[in-house]
């Protein structure tokens, strides 16, 4: 919603404590020392924040009303709403969605000129996006800051835009106090009856400027002279019930009276005001830890014989049921590969996440563009009769009796800012649920920015909201061309809140490295790895946001399969190390070295799919002197991992390899953190740290496809030192 009105809004709305409002304006959100668990985070300013209450009726009963926090960034925060809006139904069983209503407020230039209106909008029919219908309240001060309606909008009126959805659009005078509820109650009438969106366009004025020390007259000063000689809403209001007789001056002086004495109560209280313990979650969330409070780290395992018996239930197909040739192949091959535990590729090792947490009684919602087939034609989920067309979702019938909306996956229309914000909702009324969104191409991402600059990466601490939402961004150099070869890496990295320069405590048994940073950020390699990294975000006692720079090529590399026995609990198989079976944050070098190997004179760190080249390259070399280890986990960096594999190769020189160019990828984020591990062991300095990579260019990728692919050898024959790019020698 607009800052106008907001603080009105909190405190006699949604009715947080005025003393609390007060105390945020002389300063009184900084953190306190005093208790464990005080949970204060970095703070927002007051027109941003959000709060939640129960709120009485007249008739006795109570009404949960929920203010979304949200940023400067105007109408960022709709879909958020609207998503929660949707999660919250299904939570309460709401399926004819009449008891969770999604209410946004809006300003008048701000409704007109952001695209993102018009993206959440069309959402509201959509099956797996409805929410039966938001009231949309437009405070039409008609003036957008400084910037008068003609130019601001093409369209006569500033709601023009819900013509799209033949939306209805009650215009009204806001000086006419009864009118606007009466508008109101209206448009509520017509929600619940229609199961539709309805706009509110309030006709009226700001009093004063655009924030506190403005001067509005600088640029509307005819305006501003009329509004300076109109009478309030208020005065309006007072005059037309004294001159009806209904209420007398002494009674409006009372009432008068009795609001000033609580502002000034509430003033006075504010100044010995301290933050609480918070109650910073809703009510599904009690028992999560903040980031002062150590969660203990849980394998991610499943048991085999889970394992097998959901691989069978997600592999099997109605008996009359017709798929294209191609796809029932791929589901035969899956079958063949719970049998026999082999070859279990991209596409199969998420379905097995996905169907082990629905048999644990979580809720699984993936959604995006093209995500139920996948971009790539790999993931297969929603499969089509040839002859009927008729759908089937085998993830929808692995347990009795299995609520229809478990485990959705739903194509999105084609928007990311929109669709991601829904999903950012979505995922943050309840923790026992996987929420994921993919991207098209990692690098249609940007078109979200907001969302993740602004939610996504300090959410938490502005505001005090955890949420566990994944981000699929497909990723990688394949000669694809610029604008579908980078999710944009080094943008997640650069966010990234941890100290470069200080080793966090790694002890397992101490460690709140990733509780204590603001994302993650991961480039998986392994089918079983990508398994454990989606269950591990519900294996634990805190949430936090996970970016996965998802593969393109390896969804069906030759050599990028995992084993049964990788997803499975049991002591002793491939999968189970001294921590037990659990995400790799790094997996070490695959040729069985000892834990020291002072014959090795090159150590190789690289992450994602470049790591099959460069062991391919090793091979045909036969260079049994090179390690290579892969970064799972970039974000935040694994300290004691990195220190491990120096430790285990004291004569080896330190080598960082990717793909993208020296100034995109990790290699900005990495060096700095690699230099501390190294330092900390007396291993060198940044001159010791040589980088293997592409030159500067400023796109991602160049757009020749022979070009790119005759390119790639060479990132495992060079290398270049951080002052010399243009001095290369032989890496392997």
């Amino acid at each position: 919603m607009p800052h106008r009105g907001r603080l009105n809004v909190l405190g006699n709305v949604v009715r947080k404590p005025l003393r609390q409002i007060f105390s945020e304006f002389s300063g009184g959100t900084k953190p306190v020392n005093e208790g464990e668990g005080l949970y204060t985070g970095t703070g927002d300013v007051k027109y941003h924040l959000g709060t939640s209450y129960d709120r009485p009726t007249r008739g006795g009963k109570r009404i949960h009303l929920s203010l979304v926090a949200n940023p400067s960034h105007l109408e960022a925060v709709d879909p958020v709403v609207v998503g929660k809006t949707r999660a919250k139904q299904y939570y309460t069983s709401d399926a004819d969605r009449t008891k969770v209503t999604g209410v946004l407020i809006h300003g008048d230039g701000s409704f007109a000129g952001q695209g993102v209106v018009y993206e959440t909008l069309h959402l509201s029919a959509l099956p797996n996006y409805t929410t039966g219908g938001t009231i949309h309240i437009v405070v039409n001060n008609q003036v957008a800051f400084t910037t008068d309606p003609k130019a601001g909008r093409s369209s006569q009126y500033c709601t023009d835009v819900a013509k799209a959805l033949n939306a209805p659009i009650f215009h009204v005078n806001g000086d006419d106090l009864e009118a606007v509820v009466h508008v109101c109650e209206l448009a509520a009438e017509w929600r619940q009856t229609f199961h539709s969106d309805v706009v509110v366009d309030i006709v009226c004025y700001r009093r004063f400027g655009h924030n506190e020390i403005d001067e509005p007259s600088f640029t509307q000063p005819k305006m501003y002279q009329v509004i300076r000689n109109h009478p309030s809403a208020l005065e309006i209001y007072q005059n037309k019930l004294l001159e009806s007789g209904q209420i007398s001056k002494e009674e409006i002086d009372k009432i008068h009276k009795k609001v000033l004495s609580i502002l000034n109560e509430e003033f006075i209280n504010s100044k010995d005001y301290v933050p609480r313990r918070r109650d910073w979650l809703a009510a599904y969330w009690a028992g999560f830890k903040t980031p002062e409070q150590i969660s203990r780290i849980r394998n991610t395992g499943v048991k085999p014989e889970i394992l097998k018996r959901v691989g069978q239930a997600i592999t099997a197909l109605p008996e009359n049921f017709k798929p294209h040739r191609a796809v029932k192949k791929i589901y035969e091959q899956r079958a063949q590969m719970v049998e026999t535990g082999e070859g279990i590729d991209w596409a199969f090792g998420e379905a097995l996440a996905f169907a082990t947490l629905i048999v644990e009684g979580n809720h699984v919602r993936l959604s995006g563009q093209d995500v139920e087939r996948g971009t790539f034609s790999h993931r297969h989920s929603v499969i089509h009769d040839q002859e009927t067309g008729e759908k089937y979702c085998p993830l929808d019938h692995i347990i009795m009796n299995q609520d229809e909306e478990m485990f959705t996956v739903s194509n999105s229309s084609l928007s990311e800012f929109a669709v991601l914000g829904f999903e950012l909702g979505y995922s943050m009324e309840n923790p026992n649920s996987l929420v994921l969104w993919e991207a098209q191409f990692g690098d249609f991402a940007n078109g979200a920015q907001v969302i993740f600059d602004q939610f996504l990466s300090s959410g938490e601490s502005k505001w005090l909201r955890q949420t566990g939402l994944v981000c699929l961004l497909p990723h990688g150099y394949d000669g694809q061309g610029p604008e579908h070869s980078s999710a944009r890496l080094e943008r997640f990295l650069q966010m990234s809140d941890d100290n470069p320069y200080v080793i966090p405590e790694m002890d397992p048994t101490l460690r709140k490295q990733i509780q204590e940073c603001n994302w993650q950020v991961v480039n998986v390699t392994t089918p079983a790895n990508y398994f454990h990294v989606l269950r591990r975000q519900i294996h634990r006692d805190f949430r936090k946001p996970l970016i996965v720079m998802s593969p393109k090529n390896l969804l069906r590399h030759k050599d990028c399969k995992s084993h049964l026995s990788e997803f499975d609990d049991l002591v002793g198989h491939p999968g189970f190390d001294k921590q037990g079976t659990r995400f790799k944050r790094l997996i070490k070098d695959q040729n069985d070295h000892k834990d020291l190997e002072e014959g090795i004179n090159r150590l190789i760190l690289c992450s994602g799919k470049l790591y099959y080249e460069l062991d391919e390259e090793r091979k045909k070399k036969d260079r049994k002197d090179v390690a290579i280890c892969r970064v799972e986990q970039l974000c935040p960096v694994p300290y004691d991992l990195i220190q491990r594999e120096l430790k285990r190769y004291p004569n080896a020189e330190i080598v960082w390899c990717q793909e993208e160019p020296m100034n995109m990828g990790a290699y900005n984020y990495i060096t700095p953190r690699l230099l501390t591990a190294m330092k900390a062991l007396n291993r060198g300095s940044i001159e010791d740290i040589k980088y293997v990579g592409r030159h500067r260019p400023p796109q991602q990728q160049r757009d020749s496809t022979p070009i790119t692919y005759k390119s790639r050898p060479r990132l495992s024959r060079r290398r270049c030192s951080p002052s010399q790019l243009d001095t290369h020698t032989k890496t392997l």
